[in-house]
């Protein structure tokens, strides 16, 4: 799954256009490395994002197309 999408799905960002906005300002990095929308999110890959000083660290556990705004918890897990 894109990385824009699973932000999306997954709640971290609420909108697909602002993941998109993130990462091409490099706000937003996988395995340590910046990120495109483009890149392919699977489990166990670690994302990183910024927003403004604040840092959230992810652990992702699962992907799904789509998922109930309750179960939106159980596809990631922070680190």
């Amino acid at each position: 799954m894109r990385l824009d999408k699973y932000l999306k799905v997954s709640r971290l960002i609420k909108r697909r256009t602002i993941a998109n906005e993130a990462c091409d300002a490099g706000r937003v990095l996988v395995n340590g490395k910046p990120a495109k929308a483009s890149v392919n999110v699977k489990e166990n890959d670690v994302i990183e994002i910024q927003f403004g000083t604040r840092t959230v660290k992810v652990q992702v556990l699962d992907v799904a197309e789509t998922v109930r705004k309750d179960e939106a918890k159980e596809l990631y897990k922070y680190i």
